[in-house]
């Protein structure tokens, strides 16, 4: 199990071709690298682990919402998290198309004070030498990527996002 500041992501799917209202049953497949940059079943030191990953399908409420960590920045690009969005639950888990790939930025400052908290010291250089300006993810134009982010350290934090399909 992956350690660090725990972090709900929440994600509301709208379906632009139907005028941006809600797409219900869309199901997200979220993963991202844990507070050491590795990231499970990819990295060497965790390729034999699964967790910091997930796949939701957007019910009644037309929105997902997954309980994760933090990620941490070690190396190259700021704190980020992937994700796909597919039209249903059986394309997500059988090997379907997504209809969206994309990733979620975290503001800075957010980053700044989870960075300062106990495991996360190896990621304070590298925020300290990128901006969301001039990462390589997102220095194309990050302002439909950036989650909007509630909570503190000790509580965790809730980022959210709309996402457009």
């Amino acid at each position: 199990m992956a350690e660090g500041v725990p972090l709900t992501i929440a994600l509301t799917v709208l379906d632009v071709g139907a005028g941006c209202m809600q797409l219900r049953g869309a199901a997200v497949y979220l993963w991202h690298c844990d507070r050491d940059g590795g990231y499970s079943l990819y990295s060497d030191d965790v390729s034999g682990e699964n967790y910091l990953r997930g796949v939701q399908e957007a019910g009644r409420r037309r929105h997902v919402e997954l309980r994760q960590r933090v990620p941490g920045g070690v190396l190259g690009p700021l704190a980020h998290i992937h994700f796909e969005v597919f039209a249903g639950l059986d394309e997500a888990t059988g090997g379907g198309t997504p209809l969206v790939t994309s990733q979620i930025a975290l503001p800075d400052h957010v980053c700044e004070q989870v960075y300062a908290a106990a495991g996360y010291e190896p990621s304070v250089r590298n925020l300290a030498q990128t901006s969301l300006e001039s990462d390589n993810v997102f220095s194309d134009g990050h302002d439909q990527q950036l989650a909007t982010v509630t909570g503190a350290v000790d509580t965790g934090f809730t980022a959210s996002l709309t996402v457009a399909v």
